[in-house]
């Protein structure tokens, strides 16, 4: 088994739209759906009993090795990872996959427009940094394994 890379920090702001968005599912004692931000595709998590290793179908974690949103959204879910329920609310409605098409795959153009129209709103922008960050510091202890490669993602529909 190999461990899992992190992710770029836009993966973490995606998992808070997934959780924001009520699109986790918890299917069993070891497996979850997680639904696209555009509700047209439904990715399956699964995870070893001591969470030392997961599994994911979505494209990040299948075709890049680092762990993707579902993921990230599904241990937040189970209170493996911590984050401030409010910091994660303000996420909700984004379509991040049109803004990741939008911007190209340019993902920090995208969480950076994002931001700013959250701040535009009266959010306070460095503090949603700071919990994406603090998750992401959690991340890094988790020290994850990839049980391989898994199911292809899903097709769009």
């Amino acid at each position: 088994m190999t461990r899992w890379k992190l992710p770029p920090a836009a993966k973490i702001y995606e998992a808070f739209g997934a959780l924001a968005d009520d699109r986790v599912h918890v299917t069993g004692p070891d497996s979850a759906e997680v639904e696209s931000s555009g509700r047209d595709r439904t990715y399956t998590v699964g995870w070893t009993v001591d969470l030392g290793s997961v599994t994911a179908n979505d494209n990040a974690s299948y075709w890049q090795g680092y762990l993707g949103y579902p993921i990230v959204a599904v241990l937040l879910t189970l209170g493996v990872l911590r984050a401030d329920e409010q910091i994660v609310g303000q996420l909700a409605g984004i379509h991040w996959h049109e803004l990741n098409a939008r911007f190209k795959r340019d993902y920090d153009a995208a969480v950076d427009s994002v931001l700013t129209a959250l701040a535009q709103q009266g959010a306070d922008r460095a503090r949603i940094e700071a919990e994406v960050a603090g998750v992401m510091a959690q991340l890094a202890t988790l020290e994850l394994e990839r049980t391989g490669r898994g199911r292809r993602p899903p097709q769009a529909g």
